[in-house]
C-alpha cells in the first residue's frame, strides 16, 4: 500500500521513523548516504562504519545472506558501561562494598561471545553464572581467578564436585541453594573432599514485577526457598557447624523489568532477608540481585514490556542507595553487590542481516473496461464504485465493498459465477480499496474496520531467514525487536509490509514492529528494485536468540561473522563461521550424509539400467546431490 505522504525525504526522517537513535543506545545511526551505521566511541571521539560496507566486505569473503553479525566493540562497551556505572554510583554514595558482576552463560553460550566477555571482563573481575554442568565446564575454562562463579540450577554429585574443585583452584565459587534437597549432598561431598564450600541461599520475594517474565518472583516462583525453608537452611547449617559458609543471598526478581519502582521494591525486600540472615549469625558479605536490567527495545522509556522507564545510571544508583538506606540504620556492613545482567550485556552486539527474495502485493492485476453481460448485481456494484470513487463515504464504503466481494465469492461456490467474473470482483475490490485508503487524511485515526482494511492491503515481503532458527522469541513469547532497512534512507519508504520467512509455517513471520515509538503490524519499506538486493537488519537480538533456535524445515545456523571497528573508521573481520550445511543439519536429525549419498547414487544407477536417464545425466544428478549436501540451507541466488 502506498504511503500517502509526499515531499522530500532525508536520513533524519528515517532516523525518526524507525527510532534508531532511541533504541540504538548511541551505537547505531543513519548517515547522510542513507545507510545504517554502527558508532563506537574511541580516544579520538567516535568511529563510524556503514553496515553496508561491512556486508560488502563479508560478501567478498564468500558470505551470503542471511548472516548473523557480531560487533565485538559493542560487547566490550556494554560490559564496561555496566561496571563503570556501578563504580560511579558506589563512589558517589560512599558505599563500602564492591560491584562484582557475573554473566549468566545461558543468555549466550557461543564460544566467541564468552571469550570476548572473558577478555573484556578481566579488568573488572567480571565472573560467570552457570546453571548446568555444561555451562560450568565453560566457566571453569574461562573464569579469571578473581571472578565470581555463581552456581544455580539443580546440582547432582558431579556438578557439586566440579564446583568444589574450582574452589580448591582459587575460584570464588558460590553454591546457591534453591531447594532444601540440595543441601545434604553438598554437605556430604564437601566433607568427603575436605573443602568448605561458599554457600548462597536463593529466596523467594513476594514483590512482583511487571514485564514478560514475572514468574521468577512471588510465592509461586519455581525457584528459591520460602521464608520457612530459609530458616530451616540456617538451622541445618548451624547444626552441621557450617553456618560460616553461608555468605551470599540470591534474589532474582525477573528478566527485562520495565519499572524502576518494581526494582526498588524488590531490592528493599531482599535487604530485609539479608539483614535477617546476619541477625541469625551468618557472616554474609554478598547480595546477588540476579537479572532484571531491561533493554529498551522500543526506545520510548516507558513501562511497556519492551521498554524501561530508567537509565543504566538510574538502575545502578537505585540498587546502591536502596541497599545502603536499608542496612545503614541496622548497623550492617554494606555487602558486595552482584548482578547477573545478561540481556543488557549482549543484546546490542548481535544483529541478523537478511535479504528480501520476493514480494506479494495486494493490488489489482488487471481491471475490466466493461463487464460481460449478464453480470451479477454485486459485481456491477463493485464496478460502479471503481468508476466513481470520489462519492464514497469511507466508513460505508468498506462495509459495502466487502459485502459485494463476499457475495461474489458465495455465488462462485454455488456455481452461479465463473472463474473470470470472480477474478474481476477480486481486482475491482482491490482497486477501490486502494483508492479509498490512499485518500484518507494523513494522521487520521482509523476505525477498526478501516485499520483492518489498510492492513489487508499491505505487502508481504519474503525474507531469506527462519524465524524459528534466528528469532525464536518473536514466535514463542511475542518479543519485538527493532527492524529496519540497512540502506536507501534518502528515499521515502513508500510501501507497508510484514515479512514471511522461508519456512512452510504460518507462524514463520515478522508482523510486529516499532515505528515512531509505537507498535504496529507493518513496517514502512521501500519498493524492490530490479537487480538490487534489499537488505534489512533485526537489531538487539544478542540475548538468547542464538541458542534457542530450532531446525524447523531443517534450516540451520546462519553464517556468523564477528567484526571489530577500528579508530580509523575501518573494520577487521575477527572470526568467520560458516552456516550449517544441508548435510550437517541432516545429521542433527539422525541421518548420515554419506549413507544418503550412497542411496541416491544407487537410485540414479538404477535409472541408467532401466533406460530412464543416460550415464551423463546420472553423473550430473549425483554431482548436484553431493554439492547440495555441502551447500547452505538457506536460499542462494
Amino acid at each position: 500500500m502506498k504511503n500517502n505522504k509526499t515531499g522530500p525525504w532525508s536520513p533524519e526522517d528515517s532516523a525518526a521513523l524507525y527510532g534508531i537513535r532511541d533504541w540504538g543506545a548511541g551505537f547505531f545511526d543513519v548517515n547522510q548516504k542513507g545507510e545504517v551505521v554502527v558508532k563506537v566511541p574511541d580516544v579520538k571521539g567516535e568511529s563510524t562504519v556503514s553496515l553496508m560496507e561491512i556486508v560488502a566486505g563479508l560478501e567478498k569473503r564468500g558470505h551470503v545472506m542471511p548472516l548473523l553479525l557480531r560487533i565485538e566493540n559493542l560487547l566490550d562497551m556494554s560490559l564496561s558501561r555496566l561496571n563503570e556505572t556501578f563504580r560511579r554510583a558506589i563512589a558517589e554514595r560512599e558505599y563500602q562494598g564492591e560491584y562484582r558482576g557475573v554473566f549468566p552463560i545461558k543468555v549466550n553460550q557461543q564460544c566467541h561471545v564468552i571469550e570476548e566477555l572473558t577478555a573484556c571482563g578481566a579488568r573488572y573481575g567480571h565472573g560467570f553464572e552457570a546453571g548446568s554442568k555444561a555451562e560450568l565446564m565453560i566457566a571453569l575454562a574461562h573464569l579469571q581467578t578473581d571472578g565470581l562463579l555463581i552456581l544455580n540450577g539443580s546440582k547432582d554429585r558431579e556438578f557439586i564436585e566440579l564446583g568444589l574443585w574450582a574452589d580448591k583452584l582459587g575460584c570464588r565459587c558460590f553454591f546457591v541453594i534453591e531447594s532444601p534437597n540440595e543441601l545434604p549432598l553438598l554437605v556430604e561431598r564437601s566433607r568427603a573432599l575436605g573443602i568448605r564450600p561458599l554457600i548462597g541461599a536463593r529466596v523467594k520475594v513476594s514483590a512482583r514485577v511487571g514485564g514478560l517474565w514475572t514468574e521468577t518472583s512471588g510465592d509461586r516462583s519455581s525457584f528459591g526457598l520460602s521464608t520457612a525453608q530459609l530458616i530451616e537452611l540456617v538451622d541445618t547449617l548451624r547444626q552441621e557447624e557450617m553456618l560460616d559458609c553461608l555468605q551470599l543471598l540470591h534474589c532474582h526478581l525477573g528478566s527485562q523489568i520495565p519499572s524502576l519502582a518494581d526494582i526498588r521494591a524488590g531490592v528493599g525486600e531482599a535487604c530485609r532477608f539479608y539483614a535477617g540472615l546476619v541477625a541469625e549469625g551468618a557472616p554474609m558479605g554478598y547480595l546477588d540481585l540476579g537479572g532484571g536490567l531491561a533493554v529498551d527495545y522500543m526506545g520510548v522509556q516507558t513501562v511497556h514490556v519492551h521498554s524501561r522507564n530508567y537509565s543504566l545510571a538510574d538502575y545502578c544508583e537505585t540498587i546502591v542507595e536502596t541497599v545502603a538506606m536499608t542496612l545503614d540504620p541496622l548497623g550492617i556492613a554494606h555487602p558486595h553487590l552482584v548482578t547477573e545482567s545478561g540481556r543488557a550485556t549482549v543484546a546490542y552486539s548481535s544483529l541478523l542481516l537478511f535479504n528480501v527474495l520476493d514480494v506479494m502485493r495486494y493490488q489489482p492485476v488487471s481491471l475490466p473496461r466493461q463487464l460481460d453481460d449478464p453480470a451479477p448485481e454485486p459485481l456491477q456494484r463493485l464496478f460502479e464504485m471503481y468508476q466513481h470513487p470520489a462519492h464514497l463515504d469511507p466508513e460505508d464504503f468498506h462495509v459495502e465493498a466487502m459485502a459485494c466481494r463476499d457475495r461474489v465469492r458465495e455465488l462462485f461456490r454455488t456455481g452461479e459465477v465463473g472463474l473470470r467474473q470472480r477474478s474481476q470482483a477480486e481486482n475491482l475490490f482491490l482497486a477501490v480499496a486502494g483508492t479509498l485508503i490512499a485518500h484518507l487524511p494523513a494522521g487520521k485515526e482509523l476505525s477498526s474496520g478501516l485499520a483492518a482494511l489498510k492492513l489487508s492491503l499491505s505487502d508481504i515481503y519474503y525474507g531469506n531467514f527462519s524465524v524459528f532458527q534466528s528469532l525464536p522469541d518473536t514466535w514463542a513469547i511475542d518479543q519485538v525487536f527493532p527492524v529496519m532497512p540497512l540502506h536507501r534512507h534518502t528515499e521515502r519508504p513508500d510501501r507497508e509490509a510484514s515479512f514471511s520467512d522461508l519456512t512452510c509455517d504460518c507462524d514463520g513471520k515478522l508482523d510486529r514492529f516499532f515505528v515512531q515509538g509505537r507498535e504496529q503490524d507493518t513496517l514502512p519499506v521501500h519498493a524492490l528494485q530490479d537487480g538490487e538486493e534489499y537488505l534489512l537488519g533485526v537489531f538487539l537480538m544478542g540475548a538468547y536468540q542464538e541458542t534457542l533456535g530450532d531446525l524447523h524445515n531443517l534450516f540451520g545456523d546462519t553464517h556468523v561473522a564477528s567484526v571489530r571497528i577500528n579508530a580509523d573508521g575501518d573494520f577487521d573481520v575477527m572470526k568467520e563461521i560458516n552456516g550449517d550445511t544441508i548435510g550437517e543439519v541432516l545429521e542433527m536429525v539422525e541421518y548420515r550424509a554419506d549413507q544418503l549419498f550412497e542411496i541416491f547414487r544407487e537410485r540414479a544407477e538404477q535409472g541408467v539400467r532401466s533406460g530412464r536417464i543416460s550415464v551423463r545425466e546420472r553423473q550430473l544428478m549425483v554431482e548436484e546431490y553431493a554439492a547440495s549436501l555441502r551447500g547452505y540451507t538457506y536460499y542462494e541466488r
